[in-house]
């Protein structure tokens, strides 16, 4: 790599650390880099998972204190994170990116439309009687979105948040804490098998760990200082940006 390109990763390594620590997509930063520099779609998807997963740390280490409370409902989760990541990550090399390239807009949009209405969907959620079906939502909303997560991931954060603001009484912020510890969770599990099932290009990869895991400290403390209105307008344009990123870029 060029000097010119090895600042190009660092600083949109430092970008998406940051994005993804507040509200997530800051894949749409480092892959679309990645691909500008040359490297081949799945590589570049592969060496961004594994970079970006070490900046997921940075934003777990900077929302600790909201995570305080929640290591049980986290070890009940991270079962449908992990496996859905797993999933995920063999379905990068077995389908054809065009079949979650079709559904992701979709998605985005669906989350988009939660994070809106959250405050009214959960009122209207939390005063029912408690089911079967509603207990299954949260667990299989993690492992779908876990899913995606793992096979290709950009905006998982913003689809992850929305599921869990709506099912959850928390605060917006110790919502966005457990959003973190789970994306950590699944971009940990897809870069460990990525690095015995799929070719890992490591300069890039390395490059954006470094500068990820810093972003992603700044944007926990810039993320924690909002406020959950500011926070769920940021949530809402991240998901417009990636749905606009993948329709017509």
């Amino acid at each position: 790599m060029s000097p010119l390109a090895i600042v190009a990763v660092i600083v949109a390594g430092f970008l998406a650390g940051t994005i993804n620590a507040v509200v997530g997509s800051g894949s749409l930063i480092t892959f679309p880099a990645l691909l500008a520099l040359g490297f081949p779609p799945v590589v570049a998807n592969v060496s961004n998972t594994v970079g970006l997963s070490v900046g997921n740390v940075g934003a777990v280490i900077g929302y600790r204190r909201e995570l305080r409370g929640q290591v049980h409902r986290l070890l009940w989760l991270a079962i449908p994170a992990l496996t859905g990541a797993v999933v995920g990550a063999f379905l990068l090399l077995v389908l054809p990116a065009a079949v979650f390239r079709a559904a992701v807009p979709i998605l985005i949009l669906f989350a988009i439309g939660l994070v809106i209405a959250q405050p009214s969907l959960s009122k209207r959620f939390h005063a029912q009687e408690p089911s079967r079906g509603t207990r299954a939502i949260l667990p299989v909303g993690v492992f779908l979105t876990a899913v995606y997560g793992g096979y290709f991931g950009a905006a998982q954060g913003v689809i992850l948040i929305s599921i869990l603001a709506v099912v959850l009484t928390d605060p917006l912020q110790r919502v966005n804490a457990l959003k973190n510890a789970l994306v950590m969770l699944v971009n940990a599990t897809a870069a460990i098998l990525f690095l015995f099932i799929a070719h890992v290009s490591w300069e890039p990869a390395l490059l954006l760990a470094g500068s990820s895991l810093v972003g992603g400290q700044v944007g926990a403390s810039v993320g924690r200082r909002l406020s959950p209105y500011v926070l769920r307008g940021f949530i809402v344009l991240a998901g417009l940006a990636a749905v606009v990123k993948l329709l017509f870029f």
